[in-house]
């Protein structure tokens, strides 16, 4: 059995990933590393990452960008596709640049890709999310944040990234383009890994947080939703009331310690106050999801009702 590690980055260094980290957290669970670079600015310093690593399993595909050809995301899953494309394995685990797995998880995964290698009804593994937000002590796992997300798939070429690569699906017969379509596509089935995915993706210092904001949207968004909503945005983002996270109370991966080390932006944060101030208030921000998450909390013992599920369980 051969486990191969994919991801796609572009521009990731200068828009604060936690990307080397990411990278060295993966190396230990695979045979080979897939990275797709893409066309970065020229401050951008990921090869000069990647070269500081020194691993022979790590491969770069150089890769362009097309917004225009791939809209709405779908740029993201045609570099994730790209990346996946080029792999040698019988399992693929994926990671994105502000995604990281603990050392504690190492042993669940190898031991969870060893016990479904043999069984062809399980596509994919499923893996629990913490989101954190604003810095490193707090954390979203409610109804608004997706709380599992599939990150290792088998070897198979109808199986493709979806969406803005979130997550996958199996698309026979795929166009090559049409990464939001559902009709003649299906779900993966998966089975569950007692693993964590560490999502750093909202903790970057408030500058960088807009500019990561910003360069997300303008893939994702129409030009005049850009225009629109960044002239509302301060300089620096308002990571709105903290007090409204989850505290996290255990350990992240070793990989991350001198990336914590670097935070430097306390005094930036807020407890109390309005909800958001200088920009359009998010999704888990808003009182109808707020009372729905407190209900999910309180009544169903965190249990999420509803919200995007892209897969079917199969195996616990």
């Amino acid at each position: 059995m051969k486990i191969s590690g994919f991801t796609f980055l572009r521009n990731a260094s200068k828009l604060y990933y936690p990307v080397k980290e990411s990278l060295l957290s993966l190396l230990p669970l695979v045979d080979e590393l897939v990275i797709a670079v893409g066309d970065n600015d020229p401050d951008d310093t990921i090869y000069e990452i990647i070269r500081s690593i020194g691993s022979p399993k790590i491969k770069t595909i150089d890769t362009v960008w097309d917004v225009e050809q791939y809209p709405s995301g779908t740029e993201y899953a045609h570099q994730t596709d790209l990346a996946k494309a080029a792999c040698t394995g019988d399992w693929l685990f994926y990671l994105q640049g502000d995604e990281v797995v603990h050392e504690k998880d190492y042993d669940a995964i190898r031991k969870a890709c060893e016990q479904h290698y043999a069984d062809p009804e399980v596509e994919g593994l499923l893996f629990r999310y913490l989101h954190f937000f604003g810095d490193y002590q707090h954390y979203f796992r409610d109804h608004t944040w997706y709380p599992y997300e599939i990150r290792i798939v088998r070897n198979d070429p109808e199986i493709h990234a979806y969406r803005d690569a979130q997550s996958f699906r199996r698309i026979p017969d795929f166009d090559g383009k049409s990464y939001h379509a559902k009709e003649g596509t299906s779900k993966l089935q998966v089975a569950k890994v007692d693993a964590d995915v560490f999502h750093y993706g909202w903790v970057r210092p408030p500058k960088d947080m807009v500019r990561k904001r910003k360069s997300f949207d303008t893939h994702t968004k129409s030009d005049e939703y850009v225009k629109t909503t960044y002239q509302k945005f301060q300089e620096a983002f308002d990571y709105g009331r903290l007090d409204r996270a989850r505290v996290f109370k255990g350990t992240h991966p070793a990989v991350m310690e001198a990336k914590i080390q670097e935070h430097d932006w306390s005094d930036q944060l807020r407890f109390s106050g309005p909800t958001a101030i200088g920009r359009p208030i998010m999704k888990h921000e808003k009182p109808k999801y707020r009372f729905i998450n407190a209900f999910e909390r309180i009544f169903l013992g965190g249990r999420r009702v509803g919200g995007f599920k892209n897969y079917k369980i199969v195996r616990s």
